[in-house]
């Protein structure tokens, strides 16, 4: 997983680059509270109706999108997702950066996740 700045790098030149190398995109949109950044996950990433809103239920769903993204024959995926200020002070945060961190690596090649700090 890479971190970068907002000020040092736009979502939209992450998103060339990513696209440039080959790669699908994919923006997780901001969310200041750890229950906004589940529900985010889930929306986004269409995780199923069954999905729990909490640490484990997206560990559990990131390992399943994997899976799926691994086996759909299409283009490797890269995650960019946009974390507020007000939430990089919240303990969740890293918790949510070692769970997206083991998706990437579970994934291999066919995952990347990219962490833009706003």
């Amino acid at each position: 997983m890479k971190i970068y700045s907002a000020d040092t790098w736009t979502i939209d030149e992450l998103r060339e680059q990513a696209s440039d190398a080959g790669r699908r995109v994919l923006v997780i949109p901001a969310a200041d509270t750890k229950k906004a950044v589940l529900q985010t996950f889930g929306e986004i990433l269409d995780f199923p109706e069954h999905y729990g809103v909490n640490l484990d239920a997206l560990n559990d769903s990131l390992h399943d999108f994997a899976d799926t993204v691994t086996d759909d024959g299409k283009d490797p995926l890269t995650f960019i997702w946009q974390v507020p200020a007000v939430f990089r002070s919240d303990r969740s945060f890293g918790i949510i950066c070692e769970i997206l961190q083991d998706a990437e690596s579970y994934a291999g090649k066919s995952l990347s996740v990219i962490t833009v700090c706003l």
